[in-house]
C-alpha cells in the first residue's frame, strides 16, 4: 500500500472513531463534508479557587524588611488568590520607600509608629520578619491593635513567650499562627498524603538532617543569627527546627514521649561564643517510631535531608525544606522512583492564603501558636539534655 493510501486509510479510521465515539450526534452523511468550527462557552467544571477581587482579599502588612522578607514573602502575594500586600514596616526609611514604590504599597510604618496600624482598617494581617528575639514584643503588639498575627519560625526565644503569645491572640480574638511554610510545599505534602494514606506502612524511623555553613563575616543575615539576644538560640532554632517540625507533620496523630541530644560542634569556634553551632537530637514517640536528627552551623553544603523507613517502603527528600529545589523518591522492592509534585515555590503564597482563609473564617490554621509553642519546647528540651551529656528529657505534658 503507498503512503498516500496508508495515509487516507487512517485519516477514515479516525474519522470512524469519531463518528463512534460521538455516540450519533453526528450521522455519516455529515462526514462526507466539512464541519464548520463554531466555539461554544461550557459550564465551570468541578469547584476551582478563583482569585478573588483585590478588595475582597484580606490586607496584610509585613513587618520587617530583611533578606527573607524581600526575597520570599513579599513576591508570593503575586501568586496569592486571597491575600494582598497593604503595608510595609521598617526602620529603614530609604528601603521602606523604594520597596512600597515597588509594590504600590501605599501605607508605610517605622518602628516609631508600628501602634498606629491599630487605625489602619486596610491591615487585617501582620506578618513577622523580624530577628526571632523581636518576635514576641511585635506580635503581641499587632495583636492589640486588633489584627491576625502569622509570625515567622521560630515562634519566639522562650516558650514562656510563646505562651505569652498565645494567651494575647485569645485575649483579642485573633488568629496566632507561625510561619512553617512546609505544610504548604507540594512535595512535602505529596510525602504527607503518601504516609498518611498507607503507603510506607506503619513508620519506623525517621532521619532529618539540616545545616548550612554559618559565615557572618561575608553574609550579613548570618550575624544576627549568632547573638543570642537576636536569635533566641543557634542552629536548632533556626534550621534544626525544619527536621523536628516537619517529622512531626508527617507522624500525625502520634507524639513525642522523650528527647534526648548532644551537642556537635568545635567548642573552639570563635562564632559559637553566645549560641551553639551544633546539635544530634533523638524524639522517641509514642507509637515507638524512631525521629533523630542533626541541626548544625558547621554543614557544607547546605544540607535538607529528610527520610522516612516504614514496613513497607520509604521516602528520601532531598533537598527536602528549600524554598525551589524540594525533590522527593519513593523506595519499594530494590527501585527508587521519583515522584512527581509541584513547584515549591508556591508555599509562601500557599501559606498566606490559608491563614487568610482561617482568619476571615475564624477556623484553626494549619500552623497555629500552639504547634510553634510544642516545638519550641521540645528544643529547650533538646538543650536540656545535652547539657547533661545526653540524657533522656520526659516529653510529658509538651
Amino acid at each position: 500500500m503507498a503512503a498516500g493510501d496508508r495515509g487516507r486509510r487512517k485519516m477514515a479510521i479516525n474519522r470512524r472513531d469519531l463518528l463512534i465515539a460521538s455516540g450519533g450526534a453526528l450521522t455519516a452523511a455529515m462526514a462526507g463534508r466539512a464541519l464548520a468550527q463554531e466555539a461554544q462557552g461550557q459550564p465551570m467544571m468541578g469547584n476551582p479557587t478563583l482569585p478573588l477581587p483585590p478588595e475582597q482579599r484580606m490586607g496584610w502588612a509585613v513587618v520587617g524588611l530583611g533578606s527573607f522578607a524581600v526575597g520570599q514573602l513579599m513576591p508570593a502575594f503575586g501568586d496569592a488568590n486571597r491575600s494582598r500586600l497593604t503595608a510595609l514596616v521598617s526602620g529603614n526609611p530609604e528601603k521602606l520607600a523604594r520597596l512600597a514604590d515597588t509594590y504600590g504599597v501605599e501605607h508605610t510604618y517605622s518602628y516609631d509608629d508600628y501602634d498606629s496600624i491599630i487605625d489602619n482598617p486596610a491591615i487585617d494581617c501582620v506578618q513577622i520578619a523580624l530577628p526571632v528575639g523581636l518576635h514576641a514584643e511585635y506580635t503581641i503588639r499587632a495583636l492589640e491593635a486588633g489584627k491576625h498575627v502569622l509570625c515567622e519560625k521560630p515562634m519566639a526565644s522562650t516558650s514562656a513567650e510563646c505562651e505569652a503569645m498565645i494567651a494575647a491572640a485569645r485575649k483579642a480574638g485573633k488568629a496566632l499562627g507561625v510561619g512553617y511554610r512546609v505544610h504548604f510545599e507540594p512535595t512535602n505534602r505529596a510525602a504527607h498524603s503518601m504516609i498518611t494514606g498507607g503507603e510506607i506502612g506503619t513508620m519506623r524511623h525517621v532521619r532529618a538532617e539540616h545545616g548550612f555553613q554559618a559565615d557572618p563575616e561575608n553574609w550579613a543575615p548570618h550575624r544576627w543569627r549568632l547573638e543570642k539576644q537576636l536569635a533566641g538560640g543557634g542552629s536548632m532554632y533556626d534550621i534544626g527546627i525544619y527536621g523536628i517540625n516537619t517529622s512531626l507533620m508527617m507522624l500525625e496523630g502520634d507524639a513525642p514521649v522523650s528527647m534526648s541530644a548532644v551537642y556537635a560542634y568545635p567548642k573552639d569556634d570563635a562564632r559559637f561564643r553566645e549560641v551553639e553551632g551544633g546539635v544530634e537530637w533523638r524524639i522517641i514517640m509514642r507509637s515507638g517510631a524512631v525521629v533523630s536528627g542533626s541541626s548544625s552551623y558547621c554543614y557544607s553544603p547546605y544540607h535538607s535531608k529528610q527520610t522516612y523507613i516504614g514496613s513497607k517502603s520509604s521516602l528520601r527528600m532531598s533537598p527536602a525544606t528549600t524554598y525551589y529545589d524540594n525533590a522527593l523518591w519513593h523506595e519499594q522492592g530494590g527501585r527508587e522512583v521519583q515522584v512527581s509534585t509541584g513547584a515549591p515555590y508556591t508555599q509562601f503564597a500557599g501559606q498566606v492564603d490559608a491563614f487568610s482563609e482561617a482568619a476571615r473564617a475564624g477556623q484553626p490554621h494549619a500552623t497555629p501558636g500552639e504547634m510553634g509553642l510544642r516545638d519550641i519546647r521540645l528544643i529547650e528540651a533538646a538543650y536540656r539534655s545535652a547539657d547533661q551529656g545526653g540524657v533522656a528529657v520526659s516529653l510529658e505534658g509538651v
